[in-house]
């Protein structure tokens, strides 16, 4: 794993101070199944669409805005894939402020129905990937989702 990646995911263990963060990841798939991901400008590793869920906000809508903020695109969700809450390798250490926080993630599958791709200033490129040949480099909450939607897993609570 690259150094800011480490850096932002090498702690391990939760302790009394840690957060836990609500979020969606997003596995965005076209035409040809294929994969959306986005290389993450805070630790340069591939990752799916998604981030925070803000207050007042219904999972569905933060899942809507994440994707289009991110990479330009409308899309349709298609199925919850899973709640994602296990500690290894969901303690983040965000590298702008120092904050520590467990990631809670809820990921589903969507497709796209509108848009045009574009990278945000979130990410430092967008590509999708076949589900055989994807980047060696992906960020740790992204995994398991990934694993699991190949695999053709769904609903999974882990």
């Amino acid at each position: 794993m690259n150094p800011k990646a480490l850096a932002m995911y090498g702690r391990k263990e939760p302790d009394a101070h840690t957060r836990v963060k609500a979020g969606v990841g997003v596995i965005v798939v076209d035409s040809l199944g294929k994969i959306l991901l986005e290389r993450r400008s805070d630790n340069g590793l591939w990752g799916l669409p998604g981030g925070a869920i803000h207050a007042g906000e219904s999972v569905h809508e933060a899942a809507l805005r994440e994707v289009k903020e991110e990479t330009g695109l409308n899309i349709r969700i298609i199925s919850l894939l899973g709640v994602y809450s296990e500690p290894n390798g969901r303690i983040a250490t965000y590298p702008d402020n120092g904050d520590v926080a467990h990631l809670v993630d809820i990921a589903f599958t969507a497709e796209i129905v509108s848009g045009q791709l574009t990278v945000s200033r979130e990410s430092l490129e967008l590509n999708f990937f076949s589900p055989d040949a994807l980047p060696l480099e992906i960020v740790p909450p992204a995994v398991q989702p990934i694993e699991d939607f190949i695999n053709g897993r769904s609903y999974n609570i882990r």
